[in-house]
């Protein structure tokens, strides 16, 4: 059992009440899941302010309130005021499971684009190369092949540190986990120690929440800003925001690219539907996966993988064999001749990545059929330049729902049909019902044409005014595709 003083050693704070030898059975920062003898956290959201609910998580059974402003009257055991919930939350998190990051040899991928893809592949190659694994990313969390469900692309510092305390005790050498701008600007991974940090690429994302591309570019910075002289910074050279992203770090500096002078160089061969041939570091290397973003992810997680000391022929024998992730550019079928792509693509440098991709590879007298929309209550920006991208490379577009959450499906489609010139409409369909916009694809395909279902990926529902209903893209191309 933890004490008070034990979980906060590591973090500045004010005793108001009660006595720091107090003991804490586990922490909360919702008020709903606060049990007897827990610490509650109010933490400031964007959309409540968790000091509103310190009330209802003493008449839980809060014995600790850790806030930024704190109330005498409160009937709590003890009171702690601290400069900022969230960081103290983290900090705490990874004092109350003993620090169990340190035990890890914890690698963190951010970006844009391409994170699930890469620390997926790193979770299998290490495997392969005979270490227990963790996994933490947007689809699942896995520990020794143990899965558990996964809620948030970098879950919450209780969860987060509950998952490393578990893969330690489990002998994991090597964890692998997506560190996304939210979990940085929220303080999710202060208090973590991290071997290892990938930077993938920088576009267009998340200025719904960062309002300006220059604060999310900021926050992406931070991760590496606070990685140590022990561990490595391996980032994209061929990203132009790479050097501003190296700047303050104290970490070994490492680049890898396809274009400019790297430490990890690749060299595309071949680049077809059927997979990537590629020199890397003057070695052949073939892969199943398609695309130069796809060589991106790859030569990401053999740079990491040999900044981990490991052997490179050893690595890429391994990264050769196949592994699906689910969601990306996965592909689907019945018979062959009518075939889906389904893609988390949900960003323009992403959709245009994918639409290249298929556009490059497909034969003369494949057409492509895009189906995509954008979510709702999420950055309205991107929603033209989406729009735009279809059309540049599809023979058909049909333009639906995404997650429309508490916005019109209309309003969210009008959105995007702005940024389509007028003379590419006639490629336009706009059909707002997702499941009818997926049938009528199938309906226009004809043999060897290609349908990407983009925006969704992996997941399996679509939310529509805070109810998330049953809806998985895969399941609805196997449906109406042509047996």
């Amino acid at each position: 059992m933890k004490t008070i003083q034990d979980i906060f050693r590591t973090t500045d704070f004010r005793l108001i009440k009660g006595n720091l030898q107090q003991e804490i059975k586990g922490l909360a920062f919702d008020s709903r899941k606060v049990e007897e003898g827990f610490a509650f956290f109010a933490i400031r959201g964007t959309q409540t302010d968790g000091h509103q609910y310190v009330n209802q998580a003493i008449s839980k059974g809060a014995s600790l309130i850790v806030a930024e402003e704190t109330d005498k009257n409160w009937e709590a055991g003890a009171i702690i005021q601290v400069a900022d919930s969230n960081l103290a939350l983290s900090l705490a998190s990874s004092a109350f499971y003993d620090f169990p990051s340190e035990k890890l040899n914890l690698i963190g991928v951010t970006g844009t684009n391409g994170k699930t893809t890469t620390v997926t592949l790193l979770y299998h190659l290490f495997k392969g190369l005979g270490y227990s694994c963790g996994l933490i990313s947007t689809i699942r969390v896995l520990i020794n092949d143990k899965e558990y469900p996964a809620t948030h692309t970098t879950p919450d510092p209780v969860q987060l540190n509950s998952f490393f305390r578990q893969m330690a005790d489990e002998n994991c050498s090597f964890a692998f986990m997506e560190v996304s701008s939210h979990a940085i600007a929220q303080k999710r991974i202060n208090g973590l120690a991290f071997k290892g940090g990938i930077f993938t690429n920088i576009t267009h994302d998340h200025l719904d929440y960062h309002l300006t591309f220059r604060n999310y570019l900021e926050t992406k910075k931070k991760f590496f800003d606070n990685l140590d002289k022990t561990a490595f910074s391996l980032v994209n050279a061929d990203d132009r925001n790479s050097k501003f992203i190296l700047q303050n770090t104290l970490a070994v500096k490492k680049t890898f690219g396809l274009k400019n002078p790297a430490d990890f160089k690749a060299k595309i061969i071949e680049n077809s539907m059927n997979g990537l041939h590629l020199k890397i570091d003057d070695t052949d290397f073939y892969s199943e996966k398609p695309g130069v973003f796809n060589a991106y992810n790859l030569l990401g997680v053999y740079a990491a993988a040999v900044m981990c000391g490991e052997d490179k022929y050893k690595i890429l024998e391994l990264l050769s064999r196949p592994v699906d992730v689910d969601g990306r550019f996965q592909l689907v079928f019945k018979n062959p001749q009518y075939r889906g792509i389904v893609d988390y693509a949900h960003t323009p440098d992403a959709l245009e990545n994918v639409l290249k991709t298929i556009s490059n590879a497909r034969e003369k007298t494949q057409k492509i059929i895009t189906v995509f929309g954008c979510g709702g209550n999420r950055d309205k920006t991107k929603r033209p330049e989406m729009g735009k991208i279809s059309v540049i490379y599809s023979d058909k577009v049909i333009v639906t729902s995404d997650n429309p959450r508490d916005e019109d499906p209309q309003d969210i489609i009008n959105n995007i049909l702005e940024g389509i010139p007028s003379g590419e409409m006639e490629k336009v369909l706009v059909i707002a019902d997702r499941e009818q916009a997926i049938k009528t694809a199938c309906m226009l395909a004809q043999s060897g044409d290609i349908i990407l279902l983009a925006g969704k990926g992996h997941e399996t529902y679509q939310e529509i005014k805070g109810v998330k209903h049953h809806f998985d893209d895969r399941e609805i191309l196997l449906k109406y595709l042509k047996s």
